[in-house]
């Protein structure tokens, strides 16, 4: 019976015999890793003394941790001890890299093979559009995003000992390695009730953090060609072999710095009379390229929220709406998404039939699934703002930095999320887990495998438009 079961699994099938495809089983894997998280979260070793959290703000805790998101119901230094902030870590490296990049690593440093099912859920998992180079891939960006969590932890850690933020080795250590963590998996969760805001005046520690923050949202193959790039342009062996970076690596980090640049000028000249108005010059740019950066999907904040201005909000509902790169650790629509729908307005408004960008043309299929993926992440968001609307008693403004916040996994609030009823946070908690598991995946849930054909096409004919 147990040889049937386990082949009945490995040939991907489940519920009544029907065969899952690969969307699937990863959405179930997260499924199964956020009741993993909830059981946990129960464990007394993880636990205050005494702490007590309804069942429904233990599962909304349990979907922000798996989707990295960083919106809690509750204070979570008062529920949580130590160790729990130790798990929280743990299964920020679930949620920011992926349940199938880490079960590969632990296969590849086993020596154990991979199969092609297990590279067909990696290709999935990560948003890849070919299994060629996914396990090297795999290998290349673990070691990377792990690297960086220990250097940025040690540096971190020492820096905050050194500048007498903490008496103690050992509070130096535990938040130093916190904060690296946090900023690499863009998870945003305060475990100190006041998130960053001691270090609102160290501008070295904030950029260092916003340089963190970049790393984990640009996108795992941008990582990748990055390292292979150094690589190639410091080898010592002679090669006639011309390096070029993919275009996804171009797009990427074109959009992000757009982004990037633009948030922080926008920023800066909505809030340099306002709350940035007592700082320097370099402080309020430094003020506002952290919040450029940290909208897109960190969550980490120096001032309460409730302090910028409407328009500022607005703006930081916007960048949460984007999000980061796909493959990456982030949420939202994603920035590629939104280039190639900028791309695809621009050839519109010049007559062009074709997008083409960095000598290359966009194929209609990823142009399709931009629209796609933008109309209807745009028509969910604000049919969740206008329901959240009718039955909270909140403004419309914090509705929708909550609901932005949410499907971005960014984690920024207006302070209304414990203020939700329960209906309410089963909304943010839906928003949470399909920002993680990304509106393309959600929407190949629901089609079948195979497209119909019906072997005829109608007769084409005009309308009038606009």
């Amino acid at each position: 019976m147990k040889s049937l079961a386990r082949e009945a699994w490995n040939k991907g099938r489940f519920f009544f015999g029907h065969k899952l495809s690969s969307v699937q089983v990863i959405v179930s894997y997260y499924l199964l890793m956020t009741l993993i998280a909830l059981i946990l979260f129960y464990l007394p070793i993880f636990r205050q003394p005494g702490s007590h959290v309804p069942f429904i703000d233990m599962f909304f805790m349990a979907v922000s941790t798996i989707s990295v998101t960083g919106l809690s119901t509750f204070p979570i230094n008062e529920i949580f001890n130590e160790y729990g902030v130790v798990l929280l870590e743990v299964l920020f490296q679930v949620g920011g890299l992926g349940i199938m990049m880490i079960s590969t690593f632990f296969f590849i440093i086993s020596k154990r093979k991979v199969t092609l099912k297990q590279r067909q859920l990696i290709m999935t998992d990560m948003n890849q559009p070919r299994l060629s180079g996914i396990v090297r891939l795999i290998r290349t960006t673990f070691t990377i995003i792990l690297g960086l969590q220990i250097f940025s932890g040690v540096a971190f850690s020492l820096y905050l000992k050194i500048n007498d933020y903490y008496d103690r080795w050992i509070d130096a250590l535990y938040y130093g390695f916190y904060e690296a963590i946090s900023a690499v998996t863009n998870s945003g969760f305060d475990v100190t009730g006041h998130s960053i805001s001691p270090y609102a005046n160290d501008f070295l520690f904030l950029l260092a953090i916003m340089i963190l923050i970049f790393i984990g949202g640009i996108g795992f193959p941008v990582l990748m060609d990055v390292r292979e790039w150094l690589s190639h342009r410091f080898s010592k062996k002679l090669s006639t072999f011309r390096f070029r970076f993919s275009l996804f690596t171009k797009i990427a980090l074109l959009s992000s710095v757009i982004l990037f640049v633009g948030g922080a000028l926008v920023i800066f000249f909505l809030e340099k009379n306002h709350l940035f108005s007592h700082m320097s010059m370099t402080g309020q740019g430094v003020n506002s390229m952290f919040y450029s950066i940290t909208t897109r999907n960190a969550g980490l904040q120096i001032h309460d929220l409730n302090n910028f201005q409407t328009t500022t909000l607005m703006i930081f509902a916007l960048l949460m709406f984007i999000g980061c790169s796909p493959s990456s650790v982030g949420g939202g629509i994603r920035t590629t998404t939104i280039m190639i729908i900028g791309l695809y307005l621009f050839a519109f408004l010049k007559g062009e039939r074709h997008i083409n960008i960095f000598g290359r043309n966009i194929d209609r299929e990823d142009v399709r699934k931009s629209i796609a993926v933008f109309m209807l992440s745009l028509i969910m968001c604000f049919s969740c703002v206008i329901f959240l609307t009718a039955i909270e008693d909140v403004s419309l403004l914090s509705i929708i930095v909550e609901v932005t916040s949410a499907f971005g996994t960014t984690g920024l609030s207006l302070g209304i999320t414990e203020e939700l009823t329960t209906v309410g946070k089963l909304v943010i908690t839906v928003l949470m887990f399909i920002g993680r598991v990304s509106m393309l995946y959600t929407i190949m849930l629901f089609i079948p495998k195979k497209p119909s054909n019906s072997g005829y096409r109608y007769p084409t004919e005009k309308i009038i438009i606009g």
